[in-house]
Formats: structure tokens, sequence, C-alpha cells
């Protein structure tokens, strides 16, 4: 197992999933289990030998709290396999290899399996578990892993006349019930249109990396249907803005696309009262990413004042009540799809976020005000590319805005002039949140949120955005 454990120390600070950048991973085994090879594998040649697929769960003591990790893998005898295949893990020994699963024909097969079947497989003091969510579709599939994720893998099955599946593998483990299996199966299971159909998840229980003598239990990945050929709405809005298109019906069938989910949401989950102590808990969540903000962006100093005085604004105000949302909400978790409208994805909310916190009821206009800040990076990023339509694409968010909170209007029954300070604040909080980001990570792009703040502060968007 020292070996094993070599293999991934070295492999694992190179994969996007890795979470602490910048540090020497400090592993250790907690716990592992053995899937049966489930079906042909052709991922590297049909004469290689599967000599086990295995599931590891590894926590890295390199951050505090310690991350685990889950890592799929498949071993195979090393003589057979390329010596330049790119999805090697490691060679604990001169006779087997590692490979990465999710690229790996063996583990594709088994993961299918265990989410469309059922089934439980079994190690030291852990188990995975499959709960299919439809009836099982015994057609063939081929698989392909999606690129471009940072915090999780996902594996794409399709086949002639079979609905493609894509299943997401999440890579850091929490204890749980993921809320993207949560929330977006309750709408599927109750008839949203606005969300892909449930496939199915698999649950998982193991030793607490911080006292192996208790168990926890959580989510380990999740199916469902897939809609290839598909844009997100990022993708659409900016092609829309850089070319003048006009944008306003998608935008306000967005908003009731949003308004419906929030509806059902509403409808399937309880909803409570905004307490006193939660509200507090809000504004000293806006004092502190504040205060972060002042000392990390010098720009923003020159509005403190104005900035807390539209928090002070919303506070003052009754607010509504908390209920689930999407979390995490924006154009890229939003897909376009013909002859079906807008369909939302990815309802595991901020991923950085613990899992306790992800699934609490929080206000539905913080996910308003999240598509808000969208549609102005869609123009702050053109302007960025193309200062001399500064106007046009800013004139091109500013209708966007407009007609996306006429449909969360219209199809809500929110009357949103009476919460207007409410979601001016948490879309102010959003641009402090973004300048922090964007001067850690793309500082050419903090002017976008700076812009954001002091139009806010101006109250320019306020009579026209808020209608």
């Amino acid at each position: 197992m020292d070996s094993t454990l070599a293999c991934l120390t070295a492999w694992m600070p190179r994969q996007r999933w890795y979470a602490t950048k910048g540090r020497s991973p400090r592993l250790r085994m907690v716990s592992w289990w053995d899937f049966e090879p489930a079906g042909p594998t052709e991922s590297v040649s049909d004469a290689d030998q599967v000599l086990f697929v295995r599931t590891y769960l590894v926590a890295d003591d390199a951050s505090d709290p310690a991350v685990l990790y889950q890592v799929p893998v498949v071993a195979r005898a090393a003589p057979q396999v390329a010596a330049d295949d790119p999805h090697e893990i490691g060679r604990p020994d001169p006779d087997l290899i590692l490979r990465d699963g999710p690229y790996d024909d063996a583990y594709a097969q088994v993961l299918l399996s265990l989410v469309t079947r059922g089934g439980t497989a079994i190690g030291p003091g852990s188990q995975a578990t499959g709960h299919p969510a439809a009836a099982h579709d015994e057609r063939q599939r081929t698989n392909r892993v999606m690129t471009g994720e940072q915090s999780n893998t996902s594996l794409v099955f399709e086949g002639p006349e079979a609905m493609p599946v894509i299943c997401k593998i999440y890579r850091q483990l929490h204890p749980g019930h993921n809320p993207d299996i949560e929330l977006a199966g309750a709408l599927a299971a109750g008839g949203s249109p606005h969300v892909p159909a449930a496939v199915g998840w698999i649950e998982g229980s193991w030793p607490s990396p911080g006292d192996t003598e208790s168990v926890v239990r959580g989510s380990l990945a999740s199916a469902q249907e897939f809609l290839p050929g598909v844009q997100d709405a990022w993708r659409v809005a900016l092609n829309a803005a850089a070319s003048g298109a006009d944008f306003r019906a998608a935008a306000e069938e967005l908003g009731i696309a949003t308004a419906d989910v929030h509806v059902a949401l509403a409808r399937l989950f309880p909803q409570q009262e905004c307490t006193p102590a939660q509200r507090d808990a809000v504004a000293a969540a806006w004092n502190r990413r504040l205060s972060i903000a002042l000392d990390e962006v010098p720009a923003l100093s020159p509005w403190r004042s104005d900035i807390e005085a539209v928090y002070a604004t919303a506070l003052r105000l009754p607010w509504p009540a908390l209920q689930r949302i999407h979390g995490d909400y924006h154009l890229g978790q939003v897909l376009r799809v013909p002859g079906r409208g807008w369909v939302l994805l990815d309802f595991e909310g901020e991923p950085l976020r613990p899992m306790d916190e992800r699934t609490l009821p929080d206000l539905a206009l913080r996910d308003v005000a999240g598509m808000l800040r969208s549609f102005d990076y869609v123009a702050g990023s053109l302007e960025l590319e193309r200062p001399d339509q500064a106007f046009a694409v800013r004139d091109w968010a500013r209708t966007a805005r407009e007609s996306f909170l006429r449909g969360y209007a219209a199809a809500s029954f929110v009357d949103l002039t009476t919460v207007a300070a409410l979601l001016t604040a948490l879309e102010m909080d959003k641009a402090v949140y973004e300048a922090i980001y964007e001067v850690r990570n793309r500082p050419a792009w903090t002017e976008i949120p700076l812009g954001a703040v002091e139009r806010l502060i101006a109250g320019v968007s306020s009579p026209s955005d808020r209608g």
C-alpha cells in the first residue's frame, strides 16, 4: 500500500480537481472497495488483463481539515500497457500499472452498472451502493470523459437509440447528501421540464478521516440525462451580445424558467421565515467579505461607506422566507435545448462551502443576483475585447437584465420593487466577492466587478433593472 500512496502522491497534484495547490501532499489511505469488471474492456487493447477495479479513499493532511478524495483506479498487467499511456497513475511494482479509472472502460462499465442497476461494493469499513432512479436501459453505450471540469470528473455514455447519460464522479467527498442529487432529482420526479431526467446516484459510507472509529455517509456520484449538441447560456448570451442580436425574449424565458424552479423547490421542500440570527449571519458574511476585499482591492476603498449603506438599507427592511435554491447560479449553469427551452444544471451550490451549509434554506434572490452578475460579465468581457463597442454591449446587458427580471417577477408572483434593496445588496456582495477573485486570478478583469459596484452605488441600474 505504501507504493500505491507513493504513486498517488506524485500523480494527484497534477490533476485539476486536486485542491491543495502549491503544497506537497501528505496522503494516507482511509479505505477502498473493489468492483467486479462488468463488460468488455477496450481502453488499451483487447489483450489487456484487468487485475482489479478499485476505488481508493485517500485523505490529504496537507490541508486543515484534511481533504478526502475519491480515486477510482484500474490495475492492469504492466507489460501490456503502452509506456506513454497518458492516464497512467503509476507502477507500484514492475508487473502492475494503475490507470485513472474514468479513462478506462473497465471502471466506466462498472460505474454505469452500479448507478443504473444498483448493487453494493464493499471494502474495509466502507461501501458504495447504487440507487437507480429509473428503469434500467439495457442498450449498450460507449463512454468518454468530459474535459474542462475543475472539481469533479464526468463520464458521458452514449449509444444508438439509447438515452445519453452523464455520470458525475465527486472527487472531493463530504458527509451528507449532495444537493445536486437531492434537488435535481426531486424536480425531475415532480415533472419539471427545466432539469434533466434523473438516472441514479451512488451513496457511500466510510471511516471518518478525522476519527476512524466513526463512520460517515455521503454522495459518491450522480447520473442524469445528457443533452448533447447544445450550448450553455453563457455561450448563447455571449454570441448574442457580440453580434448585437436581440436577447430580450430569451432572457425573459430564462427568468420564467428560474422562477418556475424556485416555485417548485418551495413546494417540494420546507420553507422557513428568516430569523434575526440568520439575518445577522448574512450581514456578518457581507461585512467579512467586504473587509477582505478592502485589503486586497484598494480601488474599492473610496466606496466603502456607500457599500455599507447598501447593506444597511437591506437590513432595515422585511426579508422573504428562506427556501432551497440553486446556490451557484449563473449563465454557465443553464443549457438552451431546442424544443425544450432553458434547462438548469449543477445544483451542488458553491463547491467550496461545506455540504451542511449548501443544503440550508437560503434567499431565492441570491440566485437572481447571481444571474444578473452573469449578464454583466457577458458585457464586461466583451468591453475588454472591444472597447469601441462598450455602449452597445452595456445596453445589451441592461435590456437582458430587465427582461430576465420581468420574466422572473411574472412567474414567481414576487413584486420585485418590495425587495429591490435586498436584491441590490446581494448583487453588491457578489460583485465584492468577484473583485477579490479577479484580483487574485485575472487582474485585467477586476474592472468588471468594480464597474458593477460603481453602478449599483450610483443607482443607474436600480430604476430600470428592478422593475
